[in-house]
């Protein structure tokens, strides 16, 4: 999901100037750029006629990259960003979704092991319960910012898993819509990632994330246990930190024991602490809101509250 692959794109940013990147071709002449992509789809063992079909319309969209060099969502505060995120419109839609679709909720915990809550939750920030998916040609943004050399090595494997998706009949160049980004569907997810986590939700014989609740919420699920997310586990805990914290300590490169932070004077405010390890990590500096990030998950805070997750 678009939440996730955005740290993954902040990773590959570092790697522009590697080998890797010389080699994964960008930039320069638009219509040799496309003429390289079909040269590597056949090396791939794709028909030419099925790679001609696939590329015969695509053009490069300067709206993608206007929208990618804007994300003016990182420019704003964590605590801004989140009230902004959270209307009681949203929590309301929720409720009511989670009520319709509690079968399928039910199976998602089962098989994969992720809370309906958190699953709710993407729905919601990404889509509005799929009220709101983007109406980007697909195709056309992700080879726009292929082209564009500030992340290739993210969204050129994307183009090839697109043109995958087409010959099994569930991606058309021409109509696929979604973000800017290339996401697709209610949950917003990349071409390989529904290629390795796409689920038939509604027994149709078919994933389709743009129209079917099930397949998206049930493919997200898989997705979030791809990418590393482990069933039983909290996620979230309210700690207290101490205004005398040495703040050397905090940075996801140091994560301690529970122990640890406790003798510290760092408290979880309800409940018991996770016996798992944690780091604590500032974005907005220490009189900012602090995140306890804990295998896959994280945490906020606001002044001396904190909230720790797993």
């Amino acid at each position: 999901m678009a939440i996730f692959r955005g740290l993954a794109a902040l990773g590959l940013c570092m790697t522009l100037a590697t080998p890797a990147f010389a080699q994964s071709g960008c930039g320069g002449s638009f219509s040799q750029f496309i003429k390289g992509l079909k040269s590597e789809a056949a090396s791939h063992g794709h028909t030419t006629a099925s790679i001609d079909r696939f590329f015969s319309g695509v053009r490069q969209d300067s709206a993608v990259l206007r929208a990618d060099k804007r994300q003016g969502v990182f420019q704003i505060p964590f605590v801004d960003f989140a009230r902004r995120l959270i209307s009681q419109n949203r929590i309301n839609n929720g409720q009511t979704n989670g009520r319709r679709f509690d079968a399928v909720f039910d199976r998602m915990e089962q098989e994969f092991g992720v809370s309906r809550g958190v699953l709710l939750a993407f729905w919601a920030f990404e889509t509005d319960y799929g009220q709101i998916q983007g109406d980007f040609n697909t195709l056309n943004a992700l080879v726009t910012l292929a082209h564009d050399c500030r992340r290739p090595e993210l969204f050129r494997p994307q183009i090839f898993a697109a043109l995958e998706l087409f010959e099994r009949g569930a991606f058309d160049p021409a109509t696929t819509t979604g973000a800017w980004a290339g996401e697709i569907g209610m949950v917003q997810m990349l071409p390989e990632d529904i290629l390795t986590n796409g689920v038939d939700g509604d027994g149709d014989g078919l994933v389709t994330l743009k129209t079917s609740a099930p397949d998206a919420l049930l493919s997200g699920a898989n997705m979030l246990r791809d990418l590393g997310w482990r069933a039983n586990e909290p996620w979230l805990q309210e700690v207290t930190v101490p205004g005398d914290l040495d703040w050397s300590l905090t940075g996801l490169d140091q994560p301690r024991s529970t122990a640890d932070w406790a003798a510290m004077g760092v408290q979880v405010r309800e409940g018991r602490a996770a016996d798992l390890p944690a780091a604590l990590v500032l974005p907005q500096g220490r009189k900012g809101p602090r995140f306890s990030p804990i295998p896959i998950s994280m945490s906020i805070s606001s002044g001396t509250k904190a909230l720790s997750t797993s």
